[in-house]
């Protein structure tokens, strides 16, 4: 089976086209830091959907580490002030 018609499939029958993937390809590129840094303009699609996972980790691990300094915070801060930074955290 042609990697056409098993993409249809997957799709659940709307086709996507190979335009249409090389745009979002390109998209992601500009979104990523890593690439977009670079001076060569021809990545590969794997390339960027490799950086793009990578960079979705690293972005995972910041906001957990982030998370963790705010709950520090928050725990070494008076009861009052960690009241009015956790009202700011929620609007």
């Amino acid at each position: 089976m042609s990697s056409r018609r098993s993409r249809s499939k997957q799709t659940g029958g709307s086709r996507i086209t190979d335009d249409q993937i090389n745009d979002l390809v390109t998209k992601l590129q500009q979104l990523l830091p890593e690439i977009r840094n670079r001076h060569s303009d021809k990545v590969s699609a794997a390339k960027v959907l490799q950086e793009t996972c990578n960079y979705i980790r690293s972005l995972h691990r910041e906001v957990d580490d982030l998370s963790e300094r705010l709950s520090e915070l928050l725990a070494t801060t008076d009861t009052a002030q960690a009241a009015i930074i956790r009202s700011l955290l929620m609007q």
